[in-house]
């Protein structure tokens, strides 16, 4: 049971706010963002996902650069908040075919109904934008696609500042294309999110994959589809092909799902629900091989002054390059002033010394696969260091995204959908994902 719901923007204008029970105060989301500021400037992190103010629970999620909101004086299970806030941000965005402030902005009335039959009087009704389709009768204002990355065969995968998320399908599962027509589509994306820690050394001491298969559809008239795994594929150690390339510790499905076959030839079959879904998630601690051998060497040159050399070595083909990498290495306390020192030739980079937090920060804006990457750091101190430089440094973190690449080597073999007698095949997109969720390298 939750008494509140808002949407916040980044500089904590109040987008959408609604009441549902009246047992917080009016300035609950003012007093949300001033807290959640606090956080970050004074315990230079993020606010905790959960926190409690006055007798006031706050649970928040951030979705698009939006921080989604809940608050309620009692004691509910915070993940049942959590997810719910997901959902939220999923059906609108189903709805609206692309979530950020403007599009809310322009949909309002839209959002506050779809509010309205998502929850009554602080409990949740429904969740499923199938559902919503019989109770909600707003069209959505469609951004202008002249504001958004182009979406198409090629654009879809492509580089740099401007390309889309993997998941990222700016249409409305309700509103039609110019001149009522709908095209039938059809889109699977293959999410990985990797954890991996490497010691000093470069050897990994960790690894660990937390995989998604995220389905979107637009197709007509809910055909039942079927969806193909590679037969190389284990799941759990007591499955009988132990010997599989791929072997996945666990995994579930989602409601819709059908497995009648799947122990048989890895085949999924299910009809898809309007919106945005999870098909599959799955969890993998076999070995496998990092996109990216990260280390780092900090040395004392001086007595007020030491050097850092960070190496990024991208372990993966030529043909696929990452985008938006951020490395990122705390430094010791007494640090005054960073000095950067990239390899000739390298464009694209850029470097920063955060001095309020003691960070050092280096923007890659594209790896190509094969490649090796160095940057060395000439840090000075404002007085000698007593102690061992090591233990004031790092560790070294990484974030990154690699667009048609996935650790796993989980693949999807094929999408089959019946065809209608008179109708064209419908379009369908497969891709891949791979990023960072903690990428670390001790010194």
């Amino acid at each position: 049971m939750i008494s509140q719901f808002f949407v916040l923007s980044q500089r904590g204008d109040n987008i959408v706010f609604r009441d549902y029970r009246g047992e917080v105060q009016k300035g609950s989301a003012e007093t949300f963002f001033r807290k959640v500021k606090f956080w970050k400037e004074d315990f230079e992190r993020d606010a905790p996902p959960v926190f409690n103010v006055d007798g006031v629970n706050y649970f928040h999620v951030k979705v698009a650069g939006l921080l989604f909101v809940a608050t309620t004086r009692v004691n509910i299970s915070p993940s049942l908040v959590l997810e719910l806030l997901q959902r939220i941000a999923r059906v609108i965005k189903d709805y609206l075919g692309v979530l950020n402030e403007d599009s809310l902005r322009k949909n309002f009335v839209l959002v506050y109904e779809l509010l309205d039959e998502v929850i009554d009087f602080g409990y949740v009704q429904t969740t499923s934008t199938e559902v919503l389709k019989s109770y909600v009768f707003n069209e959505p204002i469609v951004i202008d696609a002249g504001r958004l990355p182009p979406l198409g065969p090629a654009s879809i995968f492509m580089q740099g500042t401007k390309r889309m998320p993997g998941t990222a399908i700016t249409k409305s599962v309700v509103a039609n294309e110019p001149g009522a027509r709908k095209r039938d589509e059809i889109f699977v994306d293959v999410i990985e999110k990797l954890s991996v820690t490497f010691n000093s050394s470069g050897f990994i001491l960790t690894s660990e994959i937390d995989g998604t298969i995220q389905m979107k559809s637009y197709l007509t008239g809910n055909p039942e589809i079927r969806l193909a795994l590679i037969d190389d594929l284990s799941i759990g150690g007591s499955d009988y092909r132990s010997s599989a390339a791929v072997i996945l510790d666990d995994c579930n499905f989602h409601e819709s799902v059908h497995l009648d076959n799947f122990d048989v030839d890895r085949t999924l079959t299910l009809v898809p629900p309007d919106g945005e879904f999870p098909v599959m998630n799955y969890r993998m601690t076999q070995a496998f091989k990092p996109p990216f051998r990260i280390n780092a060497l900090i040395e004392e040159t001086g007595s007020l002054k030491a050097e850092v050399i960070i190496k990024v070595r991208a372990e993966f083909s030529s043909s696929i390059s990452a985008n938006t990498v951020l490395v990122q290495m705390p430094l010791p306390t007494l640090t005054t002033r960073v000095s950067f020192e990239l390899e000739p030739g390298a464009v694209g980079n850029t470097t920063d010394f955060r001095e309020a937090n003691k960070r050092l920060e280096w923007g890659l804006k594209k790896i190509v696969g094969g490649s090796e990457q160095t940057l060395r750091a000439k840090l000075t101190f404002s007085q000698e260091l007593h102690g061992n430089i090591m233990k004031e440094a790092g560790p070294l973190s990484m974030t990154f995204t690699i667009p048609m690449y996935n650790a796993s080597r989980l693949q999807v073999k094929y999408l089959q959908i019946p065809k209608k007698p008179n109708a064209p095949n419908p379009y369908r997109w497969v891709r891949y994902v791979t990023q960072a969720n903690s990428y670390v390298a001790r010194l």
